[in-house]
């Protein structure tokens, strides 16, 4: 019942409805990014949990990679409170603002007059422009009570997504005092900021999503009631009884058949494995501690309809809701649980680099060259084989 209406979601990316609890003791620290979940693979390590039965044993376990392009931090915006809650006070935008993100404003660029922040930019040569910028901040360090800064993912760094609008979302600057806030956003401004100076590894984290999409599906897949007998008049994959004569309608808690996925969903506390680098930085972003060689993250072949890991990535235990390719909204835990799993340190020993499209044995493409020897394809090329 807490999931009604079981209806299509409006929008794709995930929306944070609450930031964890501001703690005025610690820095202040972003609480939110974006990612693009990539696919999956599994890994081997060492389980570390007193009174398990697998304690100091290996285990295999599933894992989900999630690419996470650098974010744009764009401007800042002042909430105060309300008697109704809280309520935008001013926003203060950077200087210099990306086409991505003008594009967002806009329904179709190409065919518009590409007049989006037009008065922005020509404010910016006002002399007295920084004199206002400068009064703004002043007001919301003097009346705010939460700060919060606007940031613009970037999809075009993943090309398989091709896309070229920015994902653009607010995120909540926690710890230290108001002006501390402000200041920290207001340094922040025009600057790309990388998933690891949010999240750190063995944390725990929440990811807010849609869904996959099923469609119009009956009462048996949507709603997991049991099949009639199977000389029901009729058919049988049906709810017999939905209701009395009277009242003359059908009560919202009768299950019936509707749309099935492709809903807002927040999936809490998975665990961080991994923050890997960019292939660039790290040509060993995948591999593990008994790895003899170094290995990117990127299976053989690419990950399945969604190609290679060019950018910073997440790695987590288990699933994620959403399709491949679906934006992913991380945010540091709403409510941090107190299992023992929440404060294990994670070593990976192994991560399976194989392909995805079937059932792959060769972890590296020099591994499977070595294996298999001269080709046709390298024959042509003149390369001899290893």
């Amino acid at each position: 019942m807490g999931f009604l209406p079981k209806k299509r979601c409006r929008r794709i990316r995930g929306k944070i409805r609450a930031f964890p609890r501001d703690d005025r003791k610690q820095k202040p620290h972003l609480t939110a990014f974006i990612g693009f979940k990539a696919g999956m693979t599994h890994v081997v390590r060492d389980l570390d949990r007193p009174g398990s039965k697998m304690h100091k044993k290996e285990v295999v376990e599933a894992a989900t990679i999630i690419e996470t392009p650098p974010m744009i931090i764009l401007g800042l915006v002042g909430y105060r409170e309300t008697p109704r809650g809280l309520r935008a006070m001013r926003t203060v935008w950077a200087d210099h603002i990306p086409r991505s993100v003008k594009r967002v404003f806009v329904k179709n660029w190409y065919k518009s007059k590409k007049r989006a922040f037009a008065k922005h930019d020509k404010n910016i040569e006002d002399p007295t422009y920084k004199a206002k910028q400068q009064a703004a901040l002043a007001r919301l360090r003097k009346h705010a009570c939460a700060i919060r800064v606007l940031a613009a993912a970037q999809p075009k760094m993943c090309p398989r997504l091709k896309q070229k609008k920015a994902h653009v979302m607010e995120i909540q600057v926690n710890g230290g005092t108001i002006e501390e806030k402000v200041d920290f956003g207001f340094k922040l401004f025009e600057t790309a900021i990388r998933v690891d100076t949010v999240f750190k590894e063995s944390e725990m984290l929440d990811v807010i999503g849609v869904s996959k999409g099923h469609g119009f599906e009956g009462v048996i897949h949507r709603w997991g009631v049991t099949r009639l007998p199977r000389k029901t008049h009729k058919g049988l994959r049906k709810v017999a009884c939905i209701g009395a004569w009277h009242p003359a309608r059908v009560g919202y808690s009768v299950p019936r058949a509707g749309q099935n996925g492709f809903h807002h969903r927040v999936e809490m506390n998975k665990k961080i494995f991994r923050l890997g680098k960019s292939q660039e930085e790290d040509k060993g972003n995948g591999k593990g501690t008994t790895d003899l060689t170094d290995k990117t993250i990127t299976p053989l072949g690419g990950f399945v309809r969604f190609g290679t890991i060019r950018n910073d990535f997440l790695m987590v235990k288990g699933t994620v809701i959403g399709h491949v390719k679906r934006i992913l909204t991380l945010r540091k835990p709403l409510h941090i649980s107190a299992s023992r799993s929440s404060t294990e340190q994670i070593e990976l020993k192994f991560i399976d680099t194989s392909t995805k499209f079937g059932h792959g044995k060769f972890q590296t493409v020099e591994e499977k060259a070595k294996f298999i020897g001269a080709t046709k394809k390298t024959a042509l090329k003149g390369v001899a084989a290893p």
